[in-house]
């Protein structure tokens, strides 16, 4: 049984599957155990575990009530949430996330002052979802 992961609530199903399907395996390890590019639900897991599932937005809108509501805040804000993966090598898999589609927000950086021998960088999936690519 799946104790807890994530599913992110997507608008455009194709790109984030496509992205997620060329990173994650090389990432985490986590290998896809269901879902196409047609979705509308796809799932990554890694020794038996859930890891990662995309979810069509719309679909779930429809479900839940929600689909006459805004997909997105009027105006911009900060963050609110980040996919973190703990990497071997940050500049690798940062270039690897670049070669995929991932939008660039910083890159490879070392960080002592958060922790000894941490390193990061950040970039955005295809849907602007911000994810920290960190090792230590």
């Amino acid at each position: 049984m799946d104790a807890l992961y994530h599913r992110l609530l997507v608008a455009d199903f194709p790109a984030c599957y496509g992205f997620y399907r060329a990173v994650l395996t090389p990432l985490t390890g986590a290998a896809l155990v269901k879902g196409t590019p047609d979705g509308p639900y796809a799932t990554w897991d890694l020794d038996g575990q859930a890891v990662l599932s995309l979810f069509d937005r719309g679909l779930l809108a429809a479900t839940v009530g929600t689909a006459a509501l805004p997909a997105a805040p009027a105006a911009a804000a900060q963050d609110g949430t980040m996919l973190v993966f703990r990497v071997e090598d940050v500049g690798r898999a940062f270039d690897l996330c670049l070669r995929h589609g991932a939008g660039l927000v910083v890159g490879p950086t070392d960080h002592p002052e958060w922790g000894p021998g941490l390193r990061t960088a950040h970039l955005r999936d295809p849907e602007g979802r911000l994810i920290e690519l960190q090792s230590y």
